[in-house]
């Protein structure tokens, strides 16, 4: 890439979370809807089963390659005319709506199932079962048109859909001969992934950035890999033994508590005045909380991150919902401009902060993914729910509830900098079935509590505290019992 940069303009409402998009809305008998996508990157379709999704609670309707096919459905037309190298135009294979017969990537819809409500589709898809048989592999785009190679797709020969070539080749070339240092990248994928590449501003720490992003088209599944490393929540682990006539099970329910240590990697958060950074004091107390929270009997911890690596917000939204989490607690340690500023403080979602210090504090916190280098123009389907109507379910109340109990609790140790729940629009609580808080455990721009911060005895203490409030709040509201780590 060469050229002067032009900038990168930022749209205020996306980056406080205030956009408003179409999944925000909820109409009278709205209807939703959930594909079904391959784990294959290339396989036959032996059969699919929907039976079972079929008489799932909520569920309208199941469709299949074989119902797109009935319908007579039309493959997308091509819209891209321009021509390419030696004038050639790029070639549009055949895409069923659904998957008819064979499945030609990893997370290729094969199924659509409409129900009543999101979780109720998602649920059902679940139940559908596909028998595949598998066939040969090519992810290596040399490989792909090497003479020999597995055909993809029959109306397009030699895997070449086109070939393009853009800019003055000339000019490239000099610039590149007259470059004090050249870096070629090649990365090998085992998976098809979404790439996006963009840049950013300088901000933080950082100037000017070029970024490569690669998501995966199917992400991977941590309560899978979760319940695949517990066999005692898992159904491998043995039956247990038959609890005795009249007698109480000792755990009827774990609830399952996603901590959420705040910052990491190149987002090094807050810095205190002795150099230290907000994303080590948070992971330090989060890794203290989780050991205590798993000491319960009651309850599973699951940290959104164990190390110092940078995660977007709405990866750890995203990490809470597929645990299907109870209780999402975010830990940081705040900063404000005027050092004397002091006090813990628990904050929960709203669009309309309470104070203009809780709106500054969202600003911050979100800022975070500027820092950690996200494309904002790529939304997660989970980031764009960012101004669901939760008036309408109990989320925000029972928010509210736990960040109660928890900030009585830090009251016993600590200055509280504000005696009640603040809120604001944090990106990092926007869970619409999760309720979310988050805990400033103290101002780590304050000397004396930034020194308390890096005690390990003081972060005990925080994290006993936090511990303390949420077990308050469990018994007071018992966790669902439709969570897949319920005990038998």
């Amino acid at each position: 890439m060469s050229g002067k940069f032009k900038g990168r303009r930022e749209d205020f409402r996306l980056v406080t979370g205030q956009g408003k998009y179409t999944s925000d809305w909820n109409l009278p008998g709205q209807l939703h809807g959930y594909f079904l996508r391959s784990d294959r990157a290339h396989a036959e379709i032996i059969s699919i089963d929907t039976k079972s999704a079929q008489s799932s609670p909520g569920v309208v309707a199941v469709f299949t390659g074989v119902d797109t096919v009935k319908a007579g459905f039309k493959s997308s037309p091509n819209i891209a005319r321009y021509p390419g190298r030696g004038g050639m135009l790029i070639k549009v294979p055949h895409r069923d709506g659904l998957a008819s017969g064979r499945v030609r990537h990893v997370g290729q819809e094969v199924a659509f199932v409409v129900a009543t409500s999101a979780l109720a589709a998602q649920d059902a898809a679940e139940k559908i079962e596909i028998e595949y048989r598998e066939l040969p592999v090519v992810v290596d785009a040399e490989a792909a048109l090497a003479p020999g190679a597995e055909q993809l797709y029959p109306d397009i020969p030699g895997n070449l859909c086109f070939d393009y070539e853009y800019g003055d080749e000339g000019k490239t070339n000099e610039v590149f001969a007259q470059a004090a240092h050249v870096t070629r990248v090649v990365l090998d994928l085992k998976a098809e992934v979404k790439p996006q590449v963009f840049t950013l501003k300088p901000i933080a720490d950082y100037g000017h950035r070029l970024v490569l992003d690669l998501y995966p088209v199917v992400p991977p599944d941590p309560l899978a890999a979760l319940i695949e490393l517990d066999g005692k929540i898992a159904g491998g682990a043995p039956e247990p033994a038959p609890a005795a006539k009249g007698a109480k099970p000792k755990v009827a329910r774990l609830a399952t508590i996603v901590i959420d240590a705040g910052h990491g990697g190149e987002d090094p958060g807050a810095r205190g005045r002795r150099g230290s950074r907000e994303k080590d004091i948070t992971l330090m107390i989060a890794r203290r909380l989780k050991g205590l929270v798993d000491a319960e009997p009651e309850m599973r911890a699951v940290l959104t991150r164990d190390g110092d690596f940078y995660l977007p917000l709405n990866t750890r939204v995203e990490k809470a919902r597929r645990v299907r989490a109870d209780l999402f607690v975010s830990v940081h340690a705040d900063a404000f401009v005027r050092p004397h500023a002091r006090g813990s403080s628990v904050f929960t979602l709203s669009q309309r902060p309470t104070s203009e210090a809780a709106r500054w504090l969202a600003k911050q916190e979100n800022d975070a993914d500027l820092v950690g280098g996200v494309n904002l123009d790529g939304k997660d389907r989970f980031l764009a729910q960012t101004l669901l109507d939760l008036s309408q379910t109990a989320t925000t109340d029972h928010s509210l509830k736990l960040g109660g109990a928890v900030l009585a609790e830090l009251g016993q140790i600590n200055t509280l900098h504000k005696a009640r729940v603040e809120q604001a629009g944090f990106a990092v609580l926007k869970a619409p079935d999760v309720p979310s808080i988050l805990v400033e455990t103290a101002f780590i721009s304050n000397p004396e509590e930034e020194k308390r911060l890096n005690d390990q005895a003081y972060q005990d203490k925080l994290a006993r505290a936090i511990l303390e409030g949420i077990k308050d709040y469990i018994a007071r509201n018992p966790p669902r019992p439709s969570s897949p780590l319920a005990l038998r």
